[in-house]
């Protein structure tokens, strides 16, 4: 696990009429930096969308529908899991979650089974200053975006 990365387990209530599930809670201890921007990305099957990180902006990823492989790597020089990397799935048939990645962990993604919907939450407006970007394939991570990644 990255340092600082939280992966909250949602409870979802099911019934005859389908679901209720509840995401996040401003009194959630892993919410603690708030709420500036509510986005939606649809991603069709194979898109990958990686890699960026943030300098100050904190993310919160929900995957509504679809599958998607989730990789993060932490690029904090000072961090004790520096240059750590780690991936799971989301969204359909997989456990319930959201997840908070904060400033300085890179993310990206693939979808696997789509489209995928992912609503986020971000701790800021958009600011293009704050984003840094990294290719997919860059050699300093180490995360094959191209290999196979069987769903279970």
């Amino acid at each position: 696990m990255i340092d600082g990365v939280v992966i909250k387990k949602l409870v979802t209530h099911r019934d005859n009429r389908g679901f209720f599930r509840e995401i996040i809670r401003s009194t959630d201890d892993f919410f603690s930096e708030g709420f500036a921007q509510w986005s939606h990305s649809q991603m069709y099957t194979g898109v990958i969308k990686a890699w960026h990180w943030h300098k100050v902006q904190t993310d919160y990823w929900y995957i509504c529908n679809g599958v998607l492989w989730v990789g993060l790597c932490d690029m904090r020089e000072n961090s004790k899991t520096y240059k750590q990397t780690m991936d799971f799935l989301m969204g359909d048939n997989q456990e319930s979650q959201i997840v908070a990645i904060p400033p300085g962990v890179a993310h990206g993604c693939k979808s696997l089974q789509g489209p995928v919907n992912l609503l986020y939450v971000t701790s800021r407006i958009y600011d293009p200053k704050d984003e840094l970007r990294i290719p997919y394939n860059d050699p300093s991570i180490n995360f094959d975006w191209l290999k196979d990644y069987e769903i279970k």
